[in-house]
């Protein structure tokens, strides 16, 4: 819904208000005493995680005239990409990867750009769009609690159908960790941009004798590592021998850094992930598909180069479902009895997303609203049904995750200015379940991941039919249907 710019009138509403405002400013001074409070009073949103998703969020929140505040525990933007290994890269194009009214600059010509020409240009986005003095750095939130009516009995989302009820805020628990000092916000909506990533670490558990306990090395999670200095990194698995464990883009960046300093081992667990080399012997049992409808597919940008170090023997490469520990490294295989030596083990195991949402609430019932169900349980993987003045942007995956969560950005916004309604709670929890079933067969065991990697353009349309928006973007029948959708082709919507 569009604004009057000069006097902040919903504009669908102007030509009926403006007489009445005339006259009333005829005889009053001030606009301040129109008697439309309900219209120009803006509200306040608090926005968990300076990330790509959080900053999207801040900007388009900002660009319909709420007043959002965003708090992140890092001393800078950039969620995961604030902390990379050196070598890290782009997993995916960056054409799919790109802002969609900001684009790439020319200066970056490499197709899958480095972590830090990607922290650059997320720096020129919250720059050119003046997000940094919204953001609040140092700044962990430890809680968000409710104060408003039961949900239990909803009809409609927050009792009413509208974003902002007439009850009900919600008070935001700051800790900084510069100065150890709390502080308690109020406001009206929240916005958790956390994604599945950082802070709570997917630590693999083991029989008891069977654990990092009985190894004589060091064990330290990835995380951990990309925290790392690129010197004190460099200094720290020098000369030594070293176990990647896991087989994600983290691992494989780690394991090819480590191999360019060492010869270092490589072990698969847990995950069985697809690799195009058969000769290796890490071919997965799934489908092709599935990896795509999961978004556990990897990408290798410089898949020669590091299957060049597998060839020469800088990188070996083990599957095993399972792992443990000897007090020299580590055992895999069926029965445990193959021993890998290591010096160092570094876990690239990910995340526990889920556990990291379900404890920022101090509510149980909301946490098991969160957790309850083996995905998290989302109408358009952003609202919760039971859960009220609150979305979540980022934690359901995709092939290029900054691409989803702009659109996401831009339907919330839309939602919160009233464009569209939800349905019913009943409505909405049905679309889940019918959700969640689809992806079950389509992903089957990974479908818990929340991925729309598969069904992107499907997604959006759906997105875009909500904003009342035309979902087909190309230019022509033909044009709609074979050629490939990317962020450019949205960059006229608005809410």
């Amino acid at each position: 819904m569009k604004i009057c710019t000069n006097c902040q009138i919903k504009e669908d509403i102007k030509d009926i208000a403006l007489p009445e405002i005339k006259f009333k400013f005829f005889f009053l001074p001030t606009i301040a005493e129109i008697a439309l409070p309900e219209i120009m009073d803006k509200k306040q949103v608090a926005i968990v995680g300076a990330g790509v998703s959080g900053l999207l969020a801040c900007k388009y929140c900002l660009s319909k005239g709420f007043h959002p505040i965003v708090f992140d525990t890092e001393p800078d933007i950039g969620g995961v990409w604030a902390k990379t290994i050196k070598t890290t890269t782009l997993q995916s194009p960056k054409t799919f990867y790109q802002f969609s009214d900001f684009p790439w600059p020319t200066s970056v010509t490499d197709v899958f750009p480095t972590g830090q020409q990607i922290r650059d240009y997320l720096r020129s986005y919250a720059t050119h769009f003046d997000l940094i003095p919204h953001i609040r750095f140092h700044s962990r939130v430890k809680g968000i609690s409710y104060d408003g009516p039961s949900s239990e009995t909803w009809s409609l989302w927050n009792g009413t159908g509208e974003p902002f009820p007439p009850e009900g805020k919600w008070n935001v628990t700051v800790k900084s960790t510069q100065t150890a000092t709390t502080q308690v916000y109020t406001v009206d909506f929240v916005i958790l941009c956390l994604g599945r990533f950082k802070d709570v670490p997917n630590i693999p558990e083991f029989p008891a004798g069977k654990g990092p306990e009985v190894f004589r090395g060091q064990v330290i999670h990835s995380m951990e590592y990309a925290a790392m200095d690129a010197k004190v990194a460099e200094e720290f698995v020098k000369g030594k021998k070293v176990v990647v464990v896991g087989f994600g883009k983290t691992g494989l960046d780690i394991a090819r850094e480590c191999s360019s300093i060492n010869v270092s081992k490589f072990v698969e667990s847990h995950i069985k992930r697809k690799l195009p080399l058969t000769k290796f012997n890490i071919v997965p049992q799934h489908s092709f598909s599935k990896d795509i409808r999961s978004c556990k597919i990897t990408y290798l940008p410089n898949r020669n180069d590091f299957f060049d170090e597998v060839e020469k023997g800088s990188i070996k490469l083990k599957k095993s479902q399972t792992f443990s520990f000897y007090n020299a490294g580590i055992l895999i295989g069926d029965d445990h009895s193959t021993q890998i030596e290591a010096e160092v083990v570094i876990y690239a195991t990910g995340f526990k997303g889920v556990q990291k949402l379900k404890d920022i609430f101090e509510s149980s019932r909301f946490g098991e609203f969160i957790a309850g169900s083996p995905r998290v349980p989302l109408y358009r993987e952003c609202i919760h049904p039971q859960i009220p003045q609150l979305a979540i942007i980022g934690f359901s995956e995709s092939l290029s995750n900054l691409y989803i969560s702009e659109m996401r950005s831009k339907w919330l916004v839309a939602l919160l200015e009233g464009v569209f309604k939800l349905p019913s709670v009943k409505e909405m929890q049905k679309d889940i379940v019918q959700w969640d079933d689809y992806m079950n067969q389509s992903a089957g065991e990974y479908h818990y991941r929340s991925s729309i990697g598969a069904l992107e353009i499907w997604y959006n349309d759906q997105l875009c039919k909500d904003m009342g928006m035309n979902p087909m973007r190309k230019n022509g029948p033909l044009a709609n249907l074979f050629e490939p959708y990317g962020p450019i082709d949205y960059t006229k919507i608005e809410a």
